[in-house]
């Protein structure tokens, strides 16, 4: 009787990620890491024999989620005492120890620059050793790893890491550190084996990535590069600083039609006395100079910004200039948040000084007027027929399709006969503050579908 063998079961890895579009990408590199180690990822955390949670650190909220995350997954350690707890990112650089302490469920805790550490030091934990590896690095790029990408048409491709700028209130130089930037080959590569497997929207991900440096290329030869690839590739980028956002980045963007007409170009503040103290090496005349010089290159261009409210002695005549300035930018749209102090900033030791209810009563008055503008702006494309990238179903209706136009505005139309991934022209029949509504329509622009309200009706 020939004896039969069988190869061990492959172990489990489950990732469940927080925070920014870097930390997305993280995780595909954690997951990659982790494959080479003899793992598959999992989407059910009962069937994991490792879980990672890729914390962030930007807003003390944050951290709470992930402390509250970690009561939960310890029913699954209690069921299973060999299953391994990591805390991966931001957090974990920026607690270190404090994680690892007498009666914590986490195993091992790894930095941002430490991901290729990680197979062996779960092993350890295995054993009941835990391990520590946050040590921030001034070349790890990650360069030679191909992210597991496991599922969609779209995909988020870091191509550098850290940032220089040190605005006082941000930890990221501190949990991620310096600027590095990845070689224009190696992500052109990447970017040409994801249009291979059919990918049909990229992101190009870095702190401040239009400061991307490499061997004498900069972010517009990196961009122009990139788009040059495939033009059925749609090309996107973040975050942006105001300082790099350069005449040159801006007539690359104008020349490509597969770059999209979308710019995040975070502004925090109206208040140049307040942009002074966050170190945002910037004006509002230079600011809005930029804006003007955008929308002179590429008409009909989409912007979207982040603004604190509630930083150090903000007066509400620093936050009434902030209005000001939504009001004249006329944003599609913002992320918008009240300050929260972060250790080790240069903020930190300002105090924080501006009440709680001030801050939320500030924040209230920002979202209410950039939703009121975002409506309007949206009107605009009310009969229009915009072109849209297929991305999946809806999320409330099984019937509709969920899309984006480059300017990235998410519509919603009936299901058809389009797959994921086509492009489709659709007119745009209705408008809320947040989406578009529309149907398909053929190339002479006939409906091809009943327009939503119609079927609704």
């Amino acid at each position: 009787m020939t004896e039969q063998t069988t190869n061990p079961p492959t172990r489990k890895v489950y990732v469940e990620t927080y925070g920014c579009q870097m930390n997305e990408a993280d995780s595909q590199i954690v997951l990659s890491v982790m494959n080479r180690g003899g793992f598959e990822p999992t989407a059910d955390m009962a069937a994991a024999d490792v879980i990672f949670l890729n914390t962030c650190s930007i807003r003390d909220n944050a951290e709470a989620r992930i402390h509250g995350r970690l009561t939960n997954i310890a029913y699954y350690k209690k069921r299973n005492p060999g299953l391994v707890v990591g805390i991966l990112g931001c957090m974990a650089e920026r607690l270190r120890r404090d994680l690892l302490g007498d009666g914590s469920i986490v195993d091992v805790v790894v930095g941002p620059d430490e991901y290729r550490a990680l197979p062996e030091l779960v092993d350890e934990a295995r054993h009941g050793e835990k391990g520590l590896a946050v040590k921030l690095s001034r070349v790890e790029t990650y360069d030679d790893i191909t992210p597991l990408r496991t599922e969609g048409i779209s995909a988020w491709l870091s191509v550098m890491r850290g940032c220089d700028k040190f605005c006082t209130f941000c930890v990221v130089p501190f949990t991620r550190g310096r600027e590095r930037s990845r070689s224009l080959s190696s992500i052109v590569r990447e970017v040409e084996e994801l249009a291979a497997h059919d990918f049909r929207e990229i992101t190009l991900l870095g702190q401040n990535v239009n400061s991307y440096r490499s061997e004498g290329s900069d972010f517009a030869d990196l961009l122009a590069a990139v788009a040059d690839v495939d033009p059925r590739i749609r090309i996107r980028y973040t975050t942006s600083h105001p300082q790099d956002m350069s005449d040159r980045l801006i007539e690359t963007m104008a020349s490509r039609a597969n770059i999209c007409n979308y710019i995040h170009l975070p502004v925090q503040s109206g208040s140049n006395r307040v942009l002074r103290l966050m170190n945002r090496t910037y004006t509002v005349e230079h600011y809005l100079e930029r804006i003007a010089r955008i929308h002179e290159l590429i008409p009909g261009v989409s912007m979207s910004t982040d603004i604190i409210t509630g930083f150090p002695t903000e007066t509400e005549d620093d936050h009434r200039l902030t209005l000001e300035l939504i009001e004249r930018v006329r944003y599609d749209g913002a992320y918008t948040f009240k300050y929260s102090p972060r250790e080790n900033t240069k903020a930190w030791a300002m105090g924080d000084d501006v009440p709680e209810e001030v801050k939320a009563r500030r924040l209230e008055e920002v979202i209410a007027l950039c939703r009121g503008i975002s409506a309007e702006n949206n009107q605009r494309h009310v009969g229009a027929v915009e072109q849209v990238l297929v991305d999946g179903p809806s999320r409330k209706d099984e019937l509709e399709w969920r899309g984006r136009t480059d300017t990235n505005k998410v519509v919603i139309f009936r299901h058809g006969d389009e797959q994921i991934g086509d492009y489709v022209p659709m007119k745009i029949h209705r408008a809320s503050a947040a989406t578009l509504f529309g149907s398909a329509v053929d190339a002479a622009g006939n409906a091809t579908f009943i327009p939503l309200q119609m079927a609704i009706a």
